[in-house]
């Protein structure tokens, strides 16, 4: 308690010296969209995760707070465009330049595959998936056609849109590759351990095979100004150590 009380005051007292230094935009509520429940980078019945979090702070070190809104990705830019929303977070499909002001990404999907090391296998080009059981995130294959488009008509390739059961399947052997986010899949193996403390997740590899472009993941906002200083405050929390510790917080550190 102590601790979140301390980190509450220092976001306090920086956001009154940012707006004390002059060139931030008014304090603001800042209404912004983001997608539907996805652990541990949004959290829609806690009203934060890892996204969020780093979004209201970074913000809230320039004076502004945010009023979080969840919708369906396809439904985040009629928002925008609409008014409903003043920003909203993450690629949306379209090119959002005209209708507004990209800011730097406060958070990155780093999608890998993941193998029990004791298997040892070896995934440096898609053919060396098949014949392969792969469980994948909805949307995977259509995402990374060239590794996954002809093995998704395969029996043995499943999409799941809740990613709660991936580690325990992989260590049960009953999936030879887990596709995830680094992130996700560390926060399910400390979630499945603190359900269950005689879990144990066995060494398991990384198969890194694509680079995550940071442009996907960058909020647009309505006001130049507001990016400004979302980007102000996102830049000191990184400087600080914050912003680490936000990502530790989800994965048991």
């Amino acid at each position: 308690m102590r601790r979140v009380w301390r980190w509450r005051c220092l976001l306090w007292c920086a956001a009154l010296g940012g707006a004390l230094a002059g060139g931030a935009a008014p304090a603001a509520t800042v209404r912004m969209g983001f997608g539907d429940n996805l652990p541990p980078y949004i959290l829609v019945e806690q009203d934060g995760g890892i996204e969020v979090e780093v979004v209201r702070e970074a913000l809230a070190l320039r004076g502004h707070t945010l009023r979080a809104e969840y919708l369906p990705m396809g439904r985040l830019p009629v928002a925008y465009r609409s008014g409903r929303v003043d920003a909203i977070m993450m690629d949306v499909g379209e090119d959002m330049a005209g209708r507004g002001h990209y800011a730097e990404p406060p958070v990155l999907y780093d999608n890998v595959f993941y193998t029990l090391r004791a298997r040892k296998l070896h995934i440096e080009r898609p053919e060396q998936l098949r014949g392969r059981s792969i469980m994948a995130f909805v949307g995977a294959a259509k995402r990374y056609p060239e590794w996954l488009g002809a093995l998704s008509r395969s029996p043995d390739y499943v999409e799941r849109n809740n990613q709660a059961a991936q580690p325990l399947l992989l260590a049960l052997g009953r999936y030879d590759v887990v596709l995830s986010d680094r992130t996700i899949f560390q926060y399910y193996v400390w979630q499945r351990r603190e359900r269950d403390p005689a879990f144990v997740m066995p060494a398991v590899d990384e198969h890194a095979f694509t680079r995550a472009d940071p442009r996907d993941y960058r909020p647009v906002f309505r006001d130049a100004q507001l990016r400004d200083d979302f980007n102000a405050g996102l830049a000191q929390l990184r400087k600080s150590g914050r912003y680490r510790a936000i990502y530790g917080k989800y994965r048991g550190e």
